[in-house]
């Protein structure tokens, strides 16, 4: 799919690649989602289907802050509080720590809520709003959207889809 340009192309590509990974993530048995098998965020460390999906929530929970406080015209604070764009793979075991206690099915129903959440909001904007204008450095409000929730959704998928393959 090429990156999405307009406010219905990035509906698209969320809708799509989140379809494609739920298609998946519904494969998993339950007893295996906190398995740490998976390659991590970070180099040189390992993750568990619980552990991704944690990632995405986490991702998708923080997007959604980022347009609450842009909308309150409040100073957002990229990607997060503490954590500057070379620390990722921290942020990443944040999210992880963030949502260890939430079971699979919990996990599965607040990234769902999350996307859902994130589709109306996005829904709710004009597209000028998404992709009229640079919101962080050179990057229009719609991008970063995509970078942090389609494009991470494709990725999750190729992992899982590797993973399932290799272990069942």
């Amino acid at each position: 799919m090429s990156v999405p340009a307009s406010k219905a192309e990035l509906l698209l590509a969320i809708n799509v690649s989140f379809d494609k990974l739920m298609s998946d993530l519904v494969q998993i048995p339950e007893e295996r989602t906190r398995e740490v098998s998976l390659q991590g965020h970070a180099a040189g460390t390992m993750m568990s289907p619980a552990d991704l999906v944690s990632y995405l929530l986490g991702w998708n929970e923080l997007v959604l802050k980022w347009l609450d406080q842009d909308d309150q015209g409040a100073a957002v604070d990229f990607p997060e509080t503490g954590f500057k764009w070379n620390q990722l793979g921290l942020l990443a075991q944040k999210f992880y720590a963030d949502y260890r206690l939430l079971d699979w099915p919990t996990l599965i129903e607040r990234l769902t809520t999350a996307k859902t959440r994130l589709v109306e909001t996005i829904a709710s904007r004009p597209n000028d709003e998404l992709y009229g204008k640079p919101w962080y450095d050179k990057w229009p409000k719609g991008r970063m959207i995509q970078f942090n929730s389609s494009s991470p959704y494709a990725n999750a998928r190729a992992r899982i889809r590797k993973w399932l393959k290799a272990t069942t």
